[in-house]
């Protein structure tokens, strides 16, 4: 899965930037690939390669119903011939929702579960039972982050521009700690959680970045949820269709909307110095809103 694409990183002119006298880019990983975007991409790329080592031929992972990892890994699997095994967290399964809809068109075998046997997605024996249910299949965590992920990530540092500050939208954990592993120290890096109670994934980083554990140079945010994962204000949807319209790039509400009107706020409000320059991380995950228009979450 080798993309010698790189994404572009796009500069944002407007009043408020001017007026605090901050530089404000984005990093376009929505663009990576039409179905496969952002930090999807990234996750993937080296676990296919693992996948390849370890002489397995199927994928099993995990996900909600609108699950950006879930459309990402089912057209990967169409992609590149192999077969993809989704255990969904059900019990019911609604094919007529538009991303479940996808995976089913990529081939990929949707596995419904009841709540409590998909909390069981990090426990041993559960994981070691699937494994012996699907002997071919290469097990992939829920969102993608492991240590393969995390060297997509930390790619994905290294290939930007000198800047003060990175930012992203922070679910699972994995993109900030492989940017924090791929990040010059003197760069401070901010995530942003999507989810309400984050406080824990501060622990989960550290576990997946020896430098997470070592350095001081990055934060994780979790002022910013807005009601938890998956919820989102007025203001947050009104934020991003008018940051949409004035910059070309679309937005969603749910990961890197969120995390853009976390930054906006921190820069009306005056947290960075004059003269900062940050890059905020497009994480893509844009055929998400296509499971927030079929929900009546937004027009």
């Amino acid at each position: 899965m080798n993309s010698s694409f790189e994404s572009p990183v796009q500069t944002i002119h407007h009043p408020l930037l001017a007026a605090r006298k901050i530089q404000l880019s984005i990093k376009r990983d929505d663009l990576i690939h039409p179905q496969i975007s952002g930090n999807k991409w990234r996750k993937l790329k080296f676990n296919l390669d693992t996948m390849q080592q370890q002489g397995k031929s199927e994928l099993l992972t995990f996900g909600g119903a609108f699950s950006n990892h879930i459309h990402a890994t089912a057209t990967a699997g169409k992609l590149f011939g192999f077969k993809t095994h989704g255990i969904i967290r059900g019990p019911e399964l609604d094919e007529a929702n538009p991303t479940l809809h996808y995976a089913k068109q990529c081939g990929m075998s949707l596995h419904p579960v009841n709540r409590i046997t998909y909390r069981l997605r990090h426990e041993q024996a559960y994981l070691a039972q699937l494994q012996a249910q699907f002997p071919n299949a290469y097990i992939l965590p829920e969102g993608g982050t492991n240590a393969a992920a995390l060297l997509g990530c930390k790619e994905l540092a290294q290939s930007l521009p000198s800047c003060d500050v990175i930012a992203c939208p922070t679910g699972s954990g994995g993109t900030l700690a492989g940017l924090i592993e791929g990040a010059p120290q003197h760069t401070k890096l901010l995530g942003v959680a999507v989810l309400k109670q984050a406080d824990y994934l501060i622990e989960e980083i550290k576990l997946l970045s020896n430098k997470a554990k070592q350095q001081q140079n990055w934060q994780l945010l979790c002022d910013f949820h807005d009601g938890g994962y998956g919820k989102f204000s007025d203001a947050l949807w009104q934020f991003c269709q008018t940051f949409s319209n004035q910059h070309a790039i679309p937005l969603e509400p749910i990961y890197s909307g969120k995390m853009l009107y976390a930054v906006w706020q921190l820069i009306e409000q005056g947290y960075f110095a004059e003269g900062t320059h940050i890059i905020a991380v497009h994480t893509g995950g844009l055929q998400g809103l296509d499971g927030l228009k079929y929900r009546g979450l937004i027009d």
